[in-house]
């Protein structure tokens, strides 16, 4: 019985990896934006640093010297890190240069913080106490990551629009935390089910903002616009990527309101 649940708890593992690393390449329809205009606008470094520090986190409590089994929390957040990394260098490479020595000392003092938390889990901590501590830095910063939506929803109740909310995105962040919530579940872990089951309650809350405030003609027109298969790599569908830059562009905004 016990290796038919690690069996199903690595399959979620899997399916949570595939739709993370969705949500992860979402920006990269921003970034192309400043590298074709060679401008970050009024768009902001900050959220991009503090995720980068999130996946170091993670990546890091995923190892098997803190905890055992979560291979593929370390490799999905592994992969993150690098992803948020190269986002945060082509924005210096393309920010003004009073925002360059901004993200450039933040940058720094995540490194710093990281390396701090990690020399003192390994120094001060061992066995439960490290696992503890690792896991609880962790949670904290993936909340505090899930929990950025907040003020899209209280936009969303106040304007009655679903514009800068769309679909695919939101379905996307319900369908990663699920799969990470039911692998924490099966795992008993408790860190990443927090973390992951406040990112699932809030995502269905978005999921039920955006039928009760999207406009019927606008939703049949996506449903009929944006092809079945998105994660494909070969959907050239304008419609689409315009969603997820408003979607990325506004969280830019929101992240940056929050730290």
């Amino acid at each position: 019985m016990g290796g038919l649940v690690h069996i199903i708890q690595f399959v979620f593992g899997i399916l949570g990896n595939a739709a993370t690393l969705f949500l992860f390449l979402v920006p990269t329809f921003t970034f192309k934006r400043i590298i074709k205009n060679k401008s970050t606008e009024q768009f902001s470094g900050v959220p991009y640093v503090m995720t980068f520090l999130n996946c170091l986190l993670s990546a890091w409590y995923g190892l098997p010297f803190i905890t055992s089994g979560n291979i593929l929390v370390a490799t999905i957040n592994g992969a993150g890190a690098s992803i948020e990394l190269v986002y945060v260098l082509i924005f210096f490479l393309y920010a003004p240069n009073k925002q360059k020595g901004k993200i450039l000392a933040m940058f720094f003092l995540v490194l710093l913080a990281f390396a701090g938390a990690a020399l003192v889990s390994v120094l001060a901590f061992h066995g439960k106490n490290r696992k503890l501590f690792c896991g609880t830095a962790a949670t904290i910063f993936s909340i505090v990551m899930y929990a950025s939506p907040m003020s899209i929803i209280r936009l969303v109740i106040r304007t009655k629009s679903v514009e800068f909310m769309p679909f695919f995105l939101s379905f996307a962040v319900v369908i990663s935390c699920s799969c990470w919530f039911i692998y924490a579940m099966l795992g008993m872990d408790p860190f990443i089910g927090t973390s992951t089951g406040v990112g699932l309650g809030l995502g269905i809350v978005q999921l039920i903002l955006y039928f009760i405030y999207c406009d019927k003609k606008v939703l049949n027109k996506t449903s009929a616009d944006v092809p079945l298969e998105m994660g494909n790599g070969h959907s050239n569908n304008v419609r689409c990527c315009q969603d997820y830059e408003k979607q990325s562009n506004f969280h830019n905004q929101l992240n940056h309101e929050l730290v």
